[in-house]
């Protein structure tokens, strides 16, 4: 017997050498067998594919950062600061669809332009409903700029109900105020924002109502074609409808011997959309014609946008439940390919597929490379994808030292600098999917605490979970999460929505100053939100570590994006951790159009708006700053 052990891209690689020519669904097929034992069990339907890899112990490398304090407490600050509406999402203590599973997100969204982040919690409901009138709906807070929030949801006009899932935020129409997306198990939502606190539904008027139930998910605003016009992307997850699903006691669905919900595995995919913005306030569905629907895997859940090949247009990943991951690559001319096998970030370091849940990317390692941290079901590792500039990624997950958790099942998730040190870090909420678990001897429960590792600015993270505070430490069950500076103090928050509980606002409390530096972006010829801009900021900082002191360069690259995380919004202004630095020397800019910005000298702790052209449209001195604000 042959004991090779191959890769999946070894394989593909292997294929590449050879003068076999075969179509990429042969290639595929087979790729897939060299991976599978001989007889591959068929996953049972109610049951993910469970991952039984081994933590590989790494090798540490030298890092700065070992054994230095970590500077910073997440504390729950949501009662206090007035979010006091309970998310409501199918059965409290069982369920008997996956519908009652997946529960919503949460965006950071500035929606009068302020400066000041205001709040949206996506709300659910149940089986049962509700009496007319007292159906549970989405929530807008908007930032009194003291720490509290003002619930205005009924001032708004947002008084949709049903299964919410997903939320983003874009200017679809260049009028100058972002606009809200919301989708549904069902219709989704297109709010138009009128920069007061109202909104109108326009989704009818836009040219987004469905012909039939679809559940959709994941979504965001993208401008795929760099028209200047921002088009709409929204995952599916399940073609469900509960008249024709199975009950877990009609069909046996079982985890680890306790009856649960149903799926995915053994039902039907949804298909992903693509809407093309036709410029007029209108969008054309141009799914099947763009290659949306020529994917390997399917159960779409989460998507995130970015420039993941560094050729200046906008690409898609998108987190699947159960199966391959999807890479949408874009091809330039309205048309989109699936690359994620060839491109190594479709399965498990063991070619196996993963349940994925939630999805964010960010250069961790800082050279220059968009890279991808998805979370994942419980028994198995959360991945990490390291770009390594030719197409390619490599699974960076026990490397980096995040292949130590596979107990929890996380959602919401990010890349983001928890310590203002200038190297992201990752956070990741947990929360187990079956409230069956409860009252169970599984080694999981419901409510989960959060995982937070620190970047040891060595390719590796550490675990610092015990060590951030009471807000990472409490155990919810956690869904979408947003990560954004709400209290405008300088350093990264978050804001956690939670299956039948209230939301979680999380404050970062800093011990150990740092600097940093915000820019918000506004387009002229790109679209108004900048969404798809790259900002690159290069500063130096003097570093006092255990390494030595000396001039050290801090470079750094972000994006803007809409969507992200798990079905959320992250605030759309980029923060960036400067640490002793007390000015960022360069800020470029690349814009969606093409067009180039470059900012020298910018004072550090101060927030920017630019617009397209290099205008600084407002200099606001934030946190320890604002006491020396200058005038630009």
């Amino acid at each position: 017997m042959n004991e090779k052990i191959w890769t999946r891209r070894g394989f593909i690689t292997s294929l590449s050498r050879t003068a076999l020519v075969l179509s990429m669904e042969d290639v595929l097929k087979l790729a897939a067998h060299a991976q599978q034992p001989a007889t591959q069990p068929v996953p049972q339907i109610g049951a993910r594919p469970e991952y039984t890899a081994k933590a590989r112990g790494a090798k540490m490398l030298p890092s700065p950062v070992t054994g230095t304090p970590l500077g910073f407490s997440f504390i729950d600050v949501a009662k206090e600061s007035g979010l006091n509406a309970k998310t409501i999402y199918g059965g409290q203590h069982k369920n008997r669809y996956l519908l009652e599973t997946t529960g919503c997100g949460v965006a950071f969204y500035d929606f009068d332009h302020d400066d000041w982040l205001d709040l949206f919690l996506v709300n659910g409901t149940t089986l049962e409903g509700f009496p007319k009138g007292q159906e549970p709906i989405s929530r807008l807070f908007k930032n009194n700029r003291d720490g509290t929030f003002t619930d205005i949801t009924a001032k708004s006009g947002m008084t949709r109900s049903g299964w919410g899932q997903g939320c983003c935020v874009g200017d679809y129409d260049n009028d100058g105020l972002d606009d809200l997306f919301v989708s549904y198990y069902g219709q989704n939502i297109l709010y138009k924002n009128h920069g007061d606190g109202t909104f109108t539904d326009v989704t009818a008027k836009a040219g987004l109502t469905q012909s039939r139930l679809r559940w959709n998910s994941g979504c965001a605003f993208l401008d795929y074609d760099k028209d200047g016009h921002l088009d709409l992307f929204v995952a599916n997850y399940i073609d469900f409808d509960i008249k024709t699903a199975p009950l877990p006691e009609a069909a046996g669905c079982a985890y680890k011997g306790m009856q649960v919900a149903c799926g995915p595995p053994g039902l039907d995919g949804g298909k992903n959309i693509l809407y093309h913005n036709n410029g007029d306030g209108t969008f054309t569905d141009v799914s099947q014609k763009s290659g949306m629907w020529e994917t390997i895997g399917t159960y779409g859940l989460s998507v995130t946008v970015a420039d993941l090949d560094n050729d200046g247009w906008p690409d898609i990943y998108v987190a699947n439940d159960s199966t391959a991951a999807t890479y949408y690559q874009n091809q330039k001319d309205g048309t989109f390919k699936d690359v994620a096998v060839e491109s190594g970030i479709a399965y498990s370091p063991d070619g196996k597929p993963q349940a994925g849940m939630g999805v964010s990317v960010g250069d961790f390692n800082r050279d220059g490379l968009l890279d991808i941290v998805k979370t994942n079901f419980a028994g198995d590792t959360d991945s990490l994808y390291l770009n390594l500039g030719d197409g390619t990624f490599e699974d960076h997950t026990y490397l980096s030292g995040l292949g130590i958790n596979t107990r929890y099942l996380g959602w919401g998730v990010g890349f983001l600098d928890v310590d203002n040190d200038g190297w992201l870090d990752i956070f990741i909420s947990n929360g187990h999917v079956y409230p069956e678990v409860d009252g169970s001897h599984l080694d999981a429960p419901y409510a989960e605490h959060k995982y937070l590792y620190r970047n040891l600015r060595n390719g590796q993270f550490e675990e610092v979970t015990d060590q951030a505070g009471s807000g990472i430490t409490t155990a919810v069950p956690a869904r979408g999460c947003a990560f954004g500076d709400y209290n405008n103090d300088g350093t990264m928050d978050a804001v956690v929505n939670c299956v039948n509980a209230p939301p979680q606002l999380l404050r970062n409390e800093a011990t150990i100053q740092r600097n940093w530096i915000k820019v918000r972006l506004v387009g002229t010829k790109s679209n108004r939100t900048a969404v798809g801009a790259r900002i690159t900021v290069t500063a130096q900082t003097t570093s006092q570590e255990k390494s030595g002191v000396g001039k050290q360069p801090l470079r750094q690259i972000e994006e803007v994006r809409s969507g992200g995380s798990y079905y959320s919004q992250n605030d759309l202004r980029i923060h960036f951790g400067l640490d002793q630095a007390v000015k960022a020397d360069l800020v470029e800019i690349v814009w969606p159009s093409g067009s180039r910005d470059a900012l020298k000298d910018l004072a550090a702790n101060h927030l920017y708006v630019i617009e397209e052209g290099g205008k600084i449209l407002k200099s606001m001195p934030m946190g320890a700053a604002v006491a020396v604000e200058k005038k630009v």
